[in-house]
């Protein structure tokens, strides 16, 4: 029984081949410097979304280690272009774009999983029952 990855899990993937193909075309000072943070941001990226999405009793934790590693990615992808190692801007765009678009689904999911939307809901404590009609109603009935 295999359950279907959810969208973060291949935004992540592709966030990865992306940028694999990117540093491919780095100057060769660039590709074994930032390039290979680059990289390694973005691998551990879509480990951590395997992991988050694999194993839910762990999964506020994976997903803290998620959030500050996009951070990073993003920072190295600021420094990429400051020491203009992309072959062009419109590269690092595109990459910039696609970088945003999962962090703002890690937040998304971060903050699902802080709402508990998917622990059960606490049980009621026993006691007395509640009244949902007036007086008024309730008099009419036992005429």
């Amino acid at each position: 029984m295999s359950r279907e990855a959810p969208p973060i899990v291949t935004l992540a993937e592709r966030v990865l081949v992306e940028i694999e193909q990117a540093v491919r075309q780095f100057p060769r000072y660039h590709k074994y410097a930032v390039g290979d943070e680059l990289r390694y941001d973005a691998r551990a990226i879509a480990r951590l979304t395997h992991r988050a999405w694999r194993y839910s009793e762990d999964r506020e934790r994976w997903l803290a280690e998620l959030v500050d590693r996009v951070d990073d990615l993003k920072l190295n992808l600021q420094i990429a272009k400051r020491v203009e190692a992309f072959r062009s801007f419109a590269q690092f765009e595109a990459l910039a774009r696609l970088i945003s678009d999962l962090g703002r689904q890690c937040g998304g999911w971060q903050k699902q999983h802080r709402k508990g939307q998917n622990r059960p809901a606490p049980t009621a404590v026993p006691g007395r029952a509640q009244i949902l009609s007036a007086r008024d109603a309730s008099y009419g009935a036992n005429r």
